[in-house]
């Protein structure tokens, strides 16, 4: 074989690995979009913002729960005697990055003249709190307007023209009155109409369809043309977020709103989850140390993870799930203006919803 032939063949060995190596790279790309399209963009910075550690904060709480004049009082746990403060001192550590602290001022610059929006349960109004009372300690006398209504509340910071919103719809699917009674549709969204040209969407829902009895709010399930008296909840749910995910596909557009799914915020009503010998959150003062939930991981975040995988528009996930897990300390339990008995699902303000709010942030700008 000639030189030329030794010089052809060289070549044509370092195209062949050139080629494969570009098209590893591809299909690399291709996986962290895939995952950036689901777990969103702390994959693609080598940034995990839900895996870390609590760890204890002199600088916290980010505001006085009494100089904040939009906390519900079923929230307001200090006002409502909760005697332990140590709740308040703790901030969430990441394993592989800092958090960005929260800047109520640079959050209204970068959003002037925009309008977020909060969609779901009392877990999306425990958040939309929690954001309100964040950045109104950053400017104590900007001009706000507020209001609060059944279905639709806004906090305005008037001179920045910067709108919360929440929109509260437990199922994110309808309830319909209809001649049976009251009727869960699982493949209708008409509320849809009033999310449309937000700048940012937070969706949650999962607490509500686990209600049952008097608790439980629809009479009926209506599952395409077939009405039930009831059916499998996680079932039901996997549908109605099914539903919610082609609605986010056919009316969001991403050049102009940013869309995040609020993950599942856990519940403290059972010890033994965390290898607790009490009954529930009652009396818990500290988080669990680690990273890890003895429990494992609810249910319905695997629907969730399910759902949001199915989805081609860009929706973030904000991956809370572990992270408040380690929280059974943070809970309003018998503290709570409006709830009788223990509550071991919503969090006391200031508390754990800041840190969610401050994940948002880091979403946001990173």
């Amino acid at each position: 074989m000639g030189f030329g032939s030794h010089v052809l063949l060289f070549w044509l060995f370092q195209f062949v690995l050139l080629s494969s190596m570009l098209l590893k790279e591809a299909e690399a790309e291709q996986h962290l979009y895939n995952v950036t399209s689901l777990r969103g963009r702390k994959q693609v910075s080598g940034c995990n913002l839900f895996q870390g550690r609590w760890v204890i904060d002199p600088s916290y709480p980010l505001y006085d729960s009494s100089s904040c004049p939009f906390i519900d009082a079923e929230f307001d746990c200090l006002k409502y005697g909760r005697p332990d403060k140590q709740y308040l001192k703790y901030s969430w550590q990441p394993d592989s990055c800092a958090v960005p602290r929260f800047d109520g001022g640079d959050f209204l610059r970068r959003y002037r003249g925009k309008r977020i929006m909060f969609v779901g349960d009392s877990l999306s109004l425990n958040m939309w709190e929690s954001l309100s009372c964040m950045i109104h300690a950053s400017v104590p006398n900007a001009k706000t307007s507020f209001v609060r209504k059944e279905t639709l509340s806004s906090v305005s910071f008037e001179e920045y023209g910067v709108t919360l919103l929440l929109y509260r719809t437990p199922y994110l699917v309808d309830i319909v009155k209809q001649k049976v009674g009251r009727v869960l549709t699982l493949n209708s969204i008409q509320a849809g109409k009033f999310w449309k040209d937000m700048d940012v969407l937070i969706f949650n829902s999962w607490h509500w369809w686990t209600h049952t009895g008097k608790a439980q709010p629809w009479d009926y399930i209506q599952d395409g043309q077939t009405l039930l008296k009831d059916m499998d909840r996680l079932e039901a749910f996997y549908k109605g977020m099914s539903t919610w995910a082609r609605w986010v596909d056919l009316n969001v557009d991403p050049s102009q709103t940013k869309v995040f799914f609020q993950g599942i915020s856990p519940t403290h009503y059972t010890g033994k989850e965390w290898n607790s010998r009490k009954k529930n959150c009652l009396g818990e003062l500290e988080p669990l140390s680690g990273s890890t939930y003895p429990g494992g991981a609810p249910p319905a975040a695997s629907v969730v993870n399910k759902v949001l995988s199915s989805i081609t528009k860009p929706v973030y996930l904000l991956d809370i799930t572990t992270l408040s897990q380690l929280r059974k300390d943070a809970h309003p339990s018998t503290y709570s203006g409006e709830h009788s008995g223990t509550d071991c699902s919503h969090w006391c303000l200031p508390g754990l919803p800041d840190t969610w709010n401050q994940l948002l942030y880091a979403a946001l700008t990173m």
